[in-house]
Parts: C-alpha cells; structure tokens; sequence
C-alpha cells in the first residue's frame, strides 16, 4: 500500500476495463483475475468504474460489486479508487457512498457532463460527493468527454478541501498543469499516457493508464527512473513502450482496444461490450494483432 505522501494514490494506476461475458454481464471473477495480475505487474493502484470501465452503462449495485470483489482480492497491496461520476451531483454522492461501503479507499470526481454547469456548479458538485465519505478524492479533469475544465479558480477553491488531494490530468495542457501544481500543492497525475513525462516534468508524481494493462512494470520502472533523475532511462523506456501507449490511446477507444488486447493475450475470456459501444470488427482485430506482434507482446502465427 501507499506510503509517500506526496503520491496519496502511489505513482501508477490503471483505469481497469469491467470484464463481461459474451451475455453483457459483468464478470466479476475475470475481474479479480486481472485486477491481480495487474497488481502483480508494477501497479500501486487500480481506477474502477471509470470511463475504460463503461462507468455510463453499469448499474450501481454492480459497481459496487464490481469493488467489493476487487478489493477483497487486492485491497491489502494496492490503492483501489472508485468512480463517482455523474452530471446529477444526488447520484455522484450515492455512488461515492456505495463504494465506500464496498471498501473503496478513495473516489474519483468528474467535472459534470453534458450539463455544462457554471464553475459554482462545479465547485459545489465537486464538494458534495466529497463530502460524502471520509475518503481522499481525486478530481478528474478531463474537458474532451465531459466539455467542462476544473477553473484554475475552482482548483484553487477545491484544494483547500482536506479530502480533496489529487488531480487526473487529461486536459492536454501542461502548462497549465505547472502553474496550479505550483498554486495548489495537490498531486498531480498524467490522465494521457503519452503526456507523462511532460507532466512529470513540471511535478506531476504519476500516472493514471490504460496502456499499464499490459506494459505495468515499464511504466513503473519509467516513472521511478524520472523521479531519481534519470531522466535519460525513463525517456529510453517510454521510447520502447511508445507503440503499446500508441495502439491502446491513439484509436479513440481506449476501453475496446483494451478488451481486445487483453482477449488476444490471454488475460481476458470476452471483449463483449455494451452498447454504445461495440467489439472490434475483423479489420481492426487483425490491425490490433500485428501491433502486439510488432510490440513483441504476442507470437505471430503460423
């Protein structure tokens, strides 16, 4: 578990897919399974119940299930984090309640979607599922899906919250990421692979990752190299997993792309999805194939 008080959450987590069956339901028990190899391979923490894990098409007692299950496994060596997002602040408190009542140790916050609220109504938002429980929070800003920022004012506000201590960073923007890791004192971390040693250059202390599904231990052994000063080896490791960061980030669906990595190498028995979203055509699946041989991560076959 997390000792270092300057990485509340430790220094690589992953925003884990939800595992279902070919029927749509959610597989608890491939859920475990991979939640420990996972914790296995470089990971202090795990995100569920995120925007990788279909947070918009489960239901709430198999989110809470979903946490129960995964922290029974894993919760004594790594952090487990729950999403609590909603453009409706009454049912981001009732998800952030039911996980902690599911053994979460700490909840993620979304800027409310769709909604476009003004940043009072974000702040407020913000605050009330913070409130919720007595676990620490991690805002999620991430303006691309929910087309609302955390105001530089707003995180300045938010930051004075004593359970309010890390930010997931997908804005793009690392200048501003320097000037309100400067204004705040709250632990920042990359929410785009690709941007984490940029980040990590201005003080963010981490990542939160989809590609950490299948290169974990590189991305920790990256993250651990910059924070020594090694700046050389963490940009030669980032450089080696460039193409994994490339074919899970770079399509647009992290969470199907993941699937069906994850499927190909065995770790995974379905890439079911629920609509909206859909599994990956036979194109893409063959595309997705000769990326992981080309990564070295799977055989070519014969």
């Amino acid at each position: 578990m997390v000792d270092d008080p300057r990485r509340p959450f430790g220094a690589l987590l992953t925003a884990m897919v939800t595992p279902m069956t070919p029927e749509g339901e959610v597989d608890l028990d491939a859920a475990v399974r991979l939640a420990v190899h996972l914790a296995d391979h470089g990971h202090d923490g795990l995100v569920l119940n995120g925007t990788t894990g279909e947070a918009p098409t489960t239901h709430a007692p198999e989110k809470a299930d979903l946490v129960r299950a995964v922290v029974d496994a894993v919760g004594d060596r790594i952090v487990v984090v729950a999403g609590a997002g909603s453009n409706d602040t009454v049912h981001a408190v009732r998800m952030a309640e039911q996980a902690a009542d599911a053994g979460a140790h700490g909840i993620l916050v979304v800027t409310p979607y769709y909604s476009r609220p003004s940043q009072e109504g974000v702040y407020r938002h913000t605050v009330a599922v913070a409130d919720a429980t007595a676990l620490p929070v991690m805002l999620y800003d991430v303006p691309g899906r929910t087309a609302v920022r955390y105001a530089a004012e707003t995180l300045d506000r938010l930051a004075a919250h004593e359970r309010i201590v890390a930010v997931k960073d997908a804005t793009g923007d690392v200048q501003g990421a320097m000037r309100s890791i400067a204004r705040t004192g709250l632990a920042w971390y990359s929410g785009d692979d690709g941007l984490l040693l940029p980040l990590m250059s201005v003080g963010a202390v981490g990542l939160v990752s989809m590609s950490a599904h299948l290169v974990g231990d590189e991305l920790a052994a990256i993250i651990a190299a910059f924070a020594t000063g090694d700046t050389d080896r963490a940009l030669a490791g980032f450089v080696a997993v460039q193409p994994v960061v490339d074919l899970i980030c770079g399509s647009g669906n992290g969470a199907l792309r993941t699937k069906l990595t994850l499927h190909l190498l065995g770790l995974l028995p379905s890439t079911a999805m629920r609509l909206p979203q859909v599994e990956a055509d036979a194109t893409e699946v063959a595309q997705v194939r000769a990326a992981l041989v080309a990564a070295g991560l799977l055989e070519e076959d014969h």
